[in-house]
């Protein structure tokens, strides 16, 4: 007798990871954001960024793209853009005091998600599914996230925006020291 049909392991996982993107981006929607404005507002907090070119990087996505969302954000009041006076060719982008409001609140939701997704798995799991995760990605040759380079010692990115929710923390801020750095961030645009 043949063993029992059980779905390719890729098709589960592919599965998996849209249903906890959608409740991901609902939760950011509930508390007034959305998945591009959190990793874009994350990147400008915790890192140092020289220009636009580089915070679109950090994002995962192209550089018109990222445009777009800034000028969303700006007419949103959450950001400014102005020229950077030793570059006229860049600007600096700096959180405004509701951009500031709006991460602490994004924030908590991602860590409140995350604390969600953790529920009932211990240390061990979490280890066990890291490690699972980064056997994954090797196996299909896209090792990016941090798993990978703990495991390889490199990862190159690959464009997708997951190396960006990897870097900080799945988009949870959880990696990334829940994203409290303080003062305004900023970053030189192109």
């Amino acid at each position: 007798m043949p063993p029992p049909f059980t779905p390719p392991i890729g098709l589960r996982l592919t599965g998996v990871s849209k249903t906890v993107g959608r409740a991901f981006d609902e939760a950011l929607a509930e508390a007034g954001g959305s998945l591009p404005t959190w990793l874009i507002l994350i990147s400008l907090k915790t890192r140092r960024l020289g220009n636009q070119r580089e915070l679109a990087e950090a994002v995962g996505i192209q550089g018109a793209t990222l445009t777009h969302h800034l000028n969303a954000m700006e007419s949103a009041g959450l950001l400014t853009r102005r020229r950077d006076p030793a570059n006229r060719r860049a600007h600096v982008v700096e959180f405004t005091d509701e951009g500031e409001a709006l991460f602490h609140r994004l924030r908590e939701a991602a860590v409140s998600f995350d604390r969600r997704l953790r529920a009932d798995l211990d240390g061990d799991d979490t280890a066990a599914f890291e490690r699972v995760l980064a056997t994954m990605e090797r196996n299909v040759g896209q090792g990016t996230g941090p798993a990978a380079v703990r495991e390889t010692g490199h990862g190159a990115g690959h464009g997708t925006g997951q190396e960006a929710r990897h870097e900080a923390g799945n988009g949870t801020g959880h990696e990334a020291g829940n994203g409290t750095g303080h003062g305004r961030p900023s970053a030189r645009s192109e």
